[in-house]
């Protein structure tokens, strides 16, 4: 019997289910005022008349109380849109947890990308040999990292998980009492989180998905593809940065980031003590119990009376494993052999680090602390630097820099931030010794730019008693002229002697980062993606000229804008001048729990990023080069969309518009991340401070995508105009890569809804404005559908497509009361009527509806 088509197992499984117990979650009474969840469809109606008949949010909200309230007073008012948030918020919730139950009946986990399909697409071509010879050198890594567009608290995560199950099996009286459990569970969090509540709060994934997942896809490849051989390679690595992500950060302190890497090494300990009592009950026989038990006790102790315990050593677990393994081989029929081996393949993937916690530091920062390092040790003079070095010409600074010797104490410093950096070297030697090298051997340089700020960094690692480190250092290239130089940094640096000898320790492999986020905000939606790839093929190939392997590090957020949208498909298409031996990226905010939140979609996400790399590899990726001709197409219509999106960007009204028409200001208020909005403290707004998840966040609440598709429109314009259309037709029939940016670009396209903001165009100080970004918007869905033959946005993803209408017909009242809540901000103030306690009850109104919006969009920031 055919399988049915993905759109039409979407609508069975996920739009009526939602239908079904949405009804029921709406008249479940949750608080003594038992009409609001009846009143919410009704004001959704008016919404969706309300924007067809051209009126604004305003009009909207008071038409819907004339209609169906009997003269209330603003309290009424105030109360119940308060009310219909909390209640939306909810309804994202549920939709997740059908989306997140459904997903193996929505999606194929046998289908193209994953790994039996892998595995028997090698076999048909006879490439089972080259595919195991792959998958012994490949690696992904992904990488969590704390950005404030993970709110949910940990009771929420609880009340999703089990939704999911209970919704899976069907559960009716289960799921009510769920719902009624959500309904009275509090979202808000009334303080900002710690950079450890983000640890914490991460963790809970690593736990309760990754490890079973990550697990499971290593157990396949050995006994599937390997036939049950050890293939001497971890194959997934993950990667942590909460409690050690410093940039922008002062809330990141070396306590913090010791206490993340022990809560890591305990949990890892925990769920390696849950797996052997698991053992422990299978394996009843032989001497084998006694075995078990002094490796259950000895992990019990490490993690229950971590200060007085004798250590464990990992090599010990290991062999105490292996011991057990052999013995059931060689005396008991190998009876249980596949659940000791499991543990033992978690052991190798995870150490007793779990993640690797990586540490970062922006470069302007590493420069004010090296300058202080200067002054400091010269002040007392240690002979560590020269007198002289601060007038040094730069190629000077880095011969002093790449031959200093010394060991700082950080107490000496009189400065909080030095003192903190230079501690946080020393961090990662006692990370290394509680939790092995793995445990953190990263340090990476954002806002990268230069051979010095590499060579700066370099040298306090190496000053913290640290001659040789086994760290390795990781710039990250993120504005467009950084990456258009980042090539000529490392040809730099290997040919530095002193850096070349740490290449070697390292086994000749050096990690670059490359930023999609700033690289976005910076050149825009299409010069971002293109500047990547071509730094990439420029560093791949001055990399093998020099014979060091590259591993390219994506700083991946969540939205096509920051990098986001279909990985896998991006993966897969990068050709053979690109270096794809290991791929690494970060997963952030909702993209964690839409991705890898539950067992099956962790699992299947992953499979893809697996798939992806050994398509690369294993079928003829020379299709994906590019011809000269695609070439020259790509970068025409990059330096057109740049040139259109900074013109855009220096736009008098365009920091303005940010600041007083969206929501930017309220990201800092939510208290749904550690981290400042901004950079710097400030006053004045500046383009450069500003962070990447408010400003592409900020976009997303208004409605109007703009770093995904600003600058696209007129760049296909400018080849129809000169009647060359056929020659990106040409590009995008060829080009695998254009195709992915083209179906990313579409999707910001349709989450994107200008009837929301419409009464700007009236706004005597920002309606020009409001109409460039509109004008732009048509135009790119104009010609996107016109390249691509379709005759709607997301055409070719159908389930896709659902998904995202679904999710914006949810919040779309919540858009309405964010929108209502900021025009009432705008007019009061103008009007000088304002007292602060009816601004901060609007205030609150716009902070409290952005937490159900950046949900519902799952890839928002």
């Amino acid at each position: 019997m055919a399988r049915e088509p993905k759109i039409e197992r979407f609508n069975h499984n996920v739009l009526s289910k939602y239908q079904i117990y949405n009804s029921i979650f709406i008249t479940l009474p949750f608080d003594t005022i038992t009409n609001t969840g009846v009143l919410l469809p009704l004001f959704q109606e008016v919404c969706i008349k309300g924007y067809a008949d051209k009126q604004n949010p305003k009009e909207i909200v008071e038409s819907f109380f004339e209609q169906y309230q009997n003269n209330p007073s603003d309290k009424d008012k105030h109360d119940l849109l308060f009310r219909f948030i909390q209640y939306i918020e909810r309804q994202v919730v549920l939709f997740d947890a059908i989306e997140d139950a459904a997903f193996p009946v929505v999606n194929n986990m046998d289908g193209r990308g994953t790994l039996r399909s892998i595995k028997e697409e090698a076999q048909a071509k006879g490439k089972l040999k080259e595919l195991q010879e792959y998958l012994r050198r490949f690696k992904i890594r992904t990488t969590l990292t704390a950005h404030p567009t993970q709110f949910y608290p940990g009771t929420v995560l609880g009340i999703i998980h089990d939704l999911d199950i209970a919704i899976r099996a069907n559960d009716l009286l289960r799921i009510k009492k769920l719902l009624a459990q959500l309904g009275k569970t509090a979202f808000f969090k009334k303080e900002k989180p710690t950079p450890f509540d983000e640890a914490v709060s991460l963790i809970w994934y690593l736990e309760n998905v990754f490890y079973h997942s990550v697990g499971k896809i290593y157990n396949y490849v050995q006994q599937n593809i390997f036939e049950g051989e050890d293939l001497s390679n971890d194959l997934i690595n993950l990667g942590f940065w909460p409690g050690g992500d410093r940039d922008g950060n002062p809330f990141v302190t070396t306590e913090i980031t010791l206490k993340v890497a022990k809560r890591l090494r305990k949990t890892i300990l925990i769920n390696y003590y849950r797996d052997i009592r698991e053992l422990k009950r299978r394996i009843t026989f032989g001497n084998l119990q006694d075995k078990i038990a002094v490796l259950e006790n000895a992990l019990y102790d490490n993690f229950y009376y971590a200060k007085t315990a004798a250590p464990l050593k990992l090599e010990t677990l290991m062999e105490g494993l292996k011991e057990i393994k052999e013995e059931l081989i060689a005396k008991h029929q190998s009876l249980f052999l596949e659940d000791v081996q499991d543990l033992i393949n978690k052991v190798k993937i995870f150490g007793f680090h779990f993640g690797a916690l990586d540490i970062r530091q922006d470069s302007r920062v590493h420069h004010k602390v090296l300058t202080e390092i200067v002054e400091k040790t010269n002040a007392l003079d240690l002979g560590i630097f020269p007198k002289t070095y601060t007038s040094l010409s730069e190629e000077e600074q880095i011969e002093v820099l790449s031959n200093v010797k010394g060991t700082l104490d950080p107490s000496i410093f009189d400065e909080n931030i030095t003192k903190a950096t230079v501690e946080s070297i020393y961090a990662i030697k006692t990370i290394q010794k509680n939790n092995g090298e793995r445990g953190s051997n990263r340090y990476i340089i954002s806002n990268n730019g230069s051979v010095l700020n590499v060579m700066e960094t370099f040298a306090m690692i190496r000053l913290c008693d640290w001659e040789q480190p086994t760290v390795d250092v990781i710039p990250l290239f993120e504005t467009v002229p950084d990456l258009k130089v980042s090539h000529q940094v490392m040809e730099a640096l290997y040919t530095n002697p002193v850096y070349m000898e740490h290449l070697k320790r390292r086994g000749m492999k050096q990690t670059i980062m490359l930023g999609f986020s700033d690289g976005t905000k910076d050149g825009g939606y299409l010069m971002a993606n293109w500047a990547i790839f071509k730094a990439k093929e420029a560093l791949t190939a001055i990399s093998r000229q020099y014979d060091v392997k590259v591993m390219f590090f994506d700083g991946r957020g969540g939205p096509p804008a920051r990098g986001g949208g279909n990985t896998h498909q991006f993966y897969a298409s990068l050709g053979p001048t690109v270096e794809d031996e290991e791929i690494q990226l970060t997963v952030q905010g909702q993209t964690i729990s839409s991705n890898f939140g539950t067992l099956d979609s962790c699992q299947y996400n992953l499979e893809q990023l697996l798939g992806a790399g050994v398509e690369n590899e294993l079928t003829n990726n020379e299709k994906n080069l590019f011809s000269t001709a695609n070439k020259e197409t790509m970068e025409e219509l990059a330096e057109v969309s740049y040139k259109t999106y900074v013109d855009f960007k220096n736009h008098p009204k365009f920091l303005p518009y940010l600041e007083h028409m969206s929501t930017l200001k309220y990201y800092g208020k939510a208290n749904i991340g550690s981290r400042p909005s901004k950079r710097s403290k400030s006053a004045t707004l500046d383009f450069g401070d500003l962070r990447a998840i408010p400003f592409v966040g900020s976009w997303s609440q208004l409605k109007q995508n703009v770093p995904g598709f600003y600058g696209v429109g007129t760049a296909l314009k400018h080849f129809e105009d000169k009647g060359a259309f056929d020659k990106v037709v040409a590009l995008y029939n060829e080009s695998a890569f254009f195709r992915a940016l083209v179906g990313n670009s579409m999707m910001s396209l349709s989450k994107s809804f200008f009837g929301l903001t419409a009464y700007m165009k009236e706004d005597k100080e920002y309606g020009a404005f409001w109409d460039i970004i509109y004008n732009e918007y048509k135009l790119t869905k104009k010609l996107l559908l016109k390249l691509t033959g379709y005759t709607e946005l997301m055409e070719n993803e159908p389930a896709g497509k659902a998904s995202v209408e679904a999710r914006e017909k949810i919040v779309l009242p919540l858009l309405t009361i964010q929108q209502y809540a900021l025009k009432m901000i705008q007019e009061l103030n103008e009007s000088g009527d304002a007292t602060p306690e009816v601004l901060a009850i609007y205030e609150k109104m716009v902070t409290r509806s952005l937490f159900g919006n950046i949900n519902a969009s799952r890839n928002s920031a």
